[in-house]
Order: C-alpha cells, then sequence, then structure tokens
C-alpha cells in the first residue's frame, strides 16, 4: 500500500509548479484528478520545450502529468461548478497556481471552499504572494529568476547574468507546496480540521539560495562576487569549480591546494601556504589549475585524485550519464502508457520508503478522459441547477 492511498487530490493547477507537486503526490498514492477546461485543457500541454511532440502534446506534459486523472469542466458553468463543488464535498486537496483574485471570481475561493468540506486542505502557488505591489506580476521561471538574483550565481564574473537551464523555480515551488499539502495533511489527523497552505514562487527561490543570503545578509550587505575563472561558487575558494582537460572536463569540489600540488605535480601551487589566499587569490589560483589540468586527460587525473579521496568527478553529458552503471543501478527511468498505448520513457519517483520504488505504467490522461469515471465515481452524473436535475456529457 502506498502512504497516500485514499487520498483526492482536486489540481486547478497548470503549467509547471503545481502539477509538479501533484505527480509527486499521485506517485506516493493519492487519486490526482486535473479539472482542465473543456477543449483547451492544461496550457501545459501545448508548452512546447523543444520540437518533440507526443501525441500532438508537449513532451513536458507527459513527463508532469503521467499517473493523473483528468476531468474536463467549464467552471464558468453552472452545471460543471456545482459537480465541481461535488468533488471538492469529497476531497482531501485543492491545489491551485493562479493568480491572486481568480479563484476568488470563479467562487472557489478558500473561505468558500472551507464551508462545503472544513476539513480539505486548500493549497495555492502564486508568483510573489497574495500581497504588494508585485502581487499580479506573471509567476514565470525565467522571470523569477532574474529577479531573485539567482542569475548572478552562475558563469563567470565577467559574463551576463546567467539562468539555470531548467526550471527551477517552478520545480522548487512546487516541492514546497508538496511538504506543506503533507504537513497539512498529517495535521488534519490530529485535529481533525483542514488548513490553508500557501507558498510563493518568490520564496521558494529565495529559500533556495538561504545559504549565500545569510551570507550577504550578515557580511554588510556586500554582493557575491564570482570567480574570473572557473566559476562554482560565488562564496567558495579555489579549487572549486569545473575545468577542462585534455579530453573533456573535470569537477573539483572543496579541496586544500597544498594536497592538489603535490598529487598533481603541479609546482606553482606550492606556493600558496596561507589558506586564505585560497579565497582571496582564488582566480591566480583557479588559473594556475586550469592551464596544468590541460596537460592530462580526465581519467589520467581520477585515477590520481579519487584514491587520495580528493572529491572531484567527472562532468558528463546525458548521452554518458546512462552509459554508467552508477546511473544504471538506479533505476530512474520508467515507461509508461498513454491511452493510445503510445510507450514513453521518462524518470520515476525518487522516493523511496522502506526500499520501495514507487512505479505506475499509466501514462498522462487526454484532456477529460476520465470525466464519465469520476462522475460515477463521485455519484455526479446528476446534478442540480436553479432546482432542477440536469447531467450532461462533455464533448472533448
Amino acid at each position: 500500500m502506498k502512504p497516500l492511498q485514499d487520498i483526492i487530490v482536486l489540481d486547478f493547477s497548470q503549467f509547471l509548479s503545481g502539477p509538479s507537486a501533484g505527480l509527486r503526490l499521485a506517485d506516493m498514492g493519492a487519486q490526482v484528478i486535473k479539472i482542465e477546461r473543456p477543449g483547451i485543457g492544461d496550457i501545459c500541454r501545448q508548452l512546447y520545450v523543444s520540437n518533440v511532440m507526443i501525441e500532438g502534446e508537449s513532451t513536458i506534459f507527459h513527463a508532469i502529468n503521467r499517473n493523473k486523472q483528468s476531468y474536463a469542466a467549464d467552471l464558468k458553468n453552472k452545471e460543471d461548478l456545482e459537480k465541481v463543488k461535488k468533488l471538492i464535498a469529497k476531497a482531501d486537496v485543492l491545489m491551485h497556481n493562479f493568480r491572486p483574485g481568480v479563484m476568488e471570481r470563479i467562487g472557489l475561493d478558500y473561505e468558500t471552499v472551507k464551508a462545503i468540506n472544513p476539513q480539505i486542505v486548500y493549497a495555492e502557488v502564486s508568483g510573489y504572494g497574495n500581497e504588494g505591489p508585485w502581487k499580479d506580476l506573471p509567476g514565470q521561471d525565467l522571470l523569477l529568476q532574474a529577479v531573485s538574483g539567482l542569475t548572478w550565481l552562475s558563469s563567470n564574473r565577467s559574463d551576463s547574468p546567467t539562468p539555470m537551464g531548467v526550471a527551477v523555480v517552478d520545480i522548487l515551488a512546487g516541492t514546497h507546496i508538496a511538504q506543506g499539502i503533507l504537513a497539512a495533511l498529517y495535521q488534519r489527523a490530529i485535529t481533525n480540521e483542514g488548513s490553508l497552505v500557501q507558498v510563493s514562487m518568490l520564496e521558494s527561490i529565495l529559500d533556495f539560495q538561504f545559504e549565500v543570503l545569510t551570507c550577504f545578509y550578515n557580511d554588510g550587505r556586500e554582493l557575491p562576487v564570482r570567480s574570473e575563472v572557473n566559476n562554482g561558487h560565488a562564496y567558495l575558494s579555489a579549487p572549486y569549480g569545473i575545468y577542462k582537460t585534455a579530453d573533456g572536463y573535470l569537477a573539483l569540489a572543496m579541496g586544500n591546494i597544498l594536497n592538489l600540488a603535490e598529487l598533481l605535480q603541479c609546482n606553482p601551487l606550492k606556493n600558496f601556504t596561507n589558506t586564505a589566499e585560497w579565497f582571496v587569490k582564488r582566480d591566480e589560483i583557479k588559473t594556475i589549475l586550469a592551464d596544468h589540468l590541460l596537460t592530462q586527460t580526465t581519467d589520467k587525473w581520477l585515477a590520481i585524485l579519487e584514491p587520495a579521496d580528493i572529491w572531484c568527478a567527472r562532468v558528463m553529458d546525458y548521452d554518458t550519464l546512462v552509459q554508467e552503471n552508477g546511473y544504471q543501478m538506479l533505476n530512474m527511468e520508467l515507461k509508461v502508457k498513454t491511452s493510445n498505448g503510445l510507450s514513453i520513457t521518462t524518470t520515476r519517483c525518487p522516493i523511496r520508503v522502506d526500499g520501495e520504488i514507487f512505479a505506475s505504467n499509466v501514462g498522462a490522461p487526454l484532456l477529460g478522459e476520465h470525466n464519465s469515471l469520476i462522475d460515477e465515481q463521485f455519484g455526479l452524473q446528476e446534478v442540480t441547477v436553479n432546482g432542477r436535475a440536469k447531467s450532461r456529457k462533455h464533448k472533448v
């Protein structure tokens, strides 16, 4: 039995932050029902991050919405809204990532939903929070990376601000809202009461930088300074960074410069006997080290450094990584099938409980695929609007 078996999650969210949280809850056993607009659905269905499409929809939609159900409902239609409210009455979690005010206009704000189901955990992800001058700005990953200062930590000092190559803010916000949901579910098991869980993308990405921000707060508000050479961390001394070798690249983490001088037979490094210089003169040290590491292959350097317990690693691309035994032993690749029978390879849930890997071969749903099934499960075949019983099927 999976930990969240019998937990019902209504997920109104789109794009990445909310759906990534829903993905993790689904992996752990929750029934995650995506509430989608008929005919259009989650906008992420058409959010192309490359020229790769799967069944006419984006790869990222399939990656982040596997193992979920889709329920098409027009929230501006009274009949559909009543159906959704019936679902809310039986749900454990409601989640959305709309801009502030949207759920209020629909009539599904926290207070309204709480009146329907006092035990529900109501979770919302926003871009910048629900108050302040930024609350209505678009919560988009690159924009949050830019605003939060994150882009000043990567690349070398003379380079332009550099974003990370993944949607780090979205995924972190999704991780944080999932953590909040799990904590609220635990609290509900004790108090029998629901709660409101809120996460903003800005707070998530600031928390992600807690290490460097704490330095900034307590160092006279001095801005972080990136290395000019092989920057890996604005606040760490040499040798921290990635270095080119004769045939590839080598990553070096924290290490003793004098030990490296001996192991690598790099005599110029022996001059830096004062440990304080390893930060103050890190660009000079890194330049010497970079020139020296170019003289031999990555394998040669690893054969010297790894037995000496120096923290180092080969820099791999995906093609190299997936051929490594260390990767293959993890069984990270998961094959799922769409409702049309197409097999897709993606990544599995990284969490194990009692050694169990959480896996499901169910792919992302078609838009409105589960309307009839959910109508039957929750008794929604007929709804009452203005005192009249109606039933209706969606064309999707």
